[in-house]
């Protein structure tokens, strides 16, 4: 192998590295999550509080989420 295909060899491998350790480790949260913690956050802070998010419209079932 020539010098330039190892130099590109490992700055694809370095670069995949690099994007796998990215994110979060826990699950994500919902956009009312969020909010809450967004709030909680503002009071912290004593900064202006937003509005009181809407909670969540529970999901209907539907046929195929099971293959989900």
């Amino acid at each position: 192998m020539t010098r330039s295909r190892i130099l590109v060899t490992l700055a694809l491998l370095a670069a995949v590295v690099t994007v796998t350790a990215c994110g979060r480790k826990t699950g994500l949260d919902t956009p009312y999550e969020a909010a809450e913690q967004a709030r909680k956050d503002a009071e912290r802070a004593k900064q202006p509080v937003p509005p009181e998010p809407e909670k969540p419209v529970k999901d209907k079932k539907f046929i195929l989420d099971p293959l989900l």
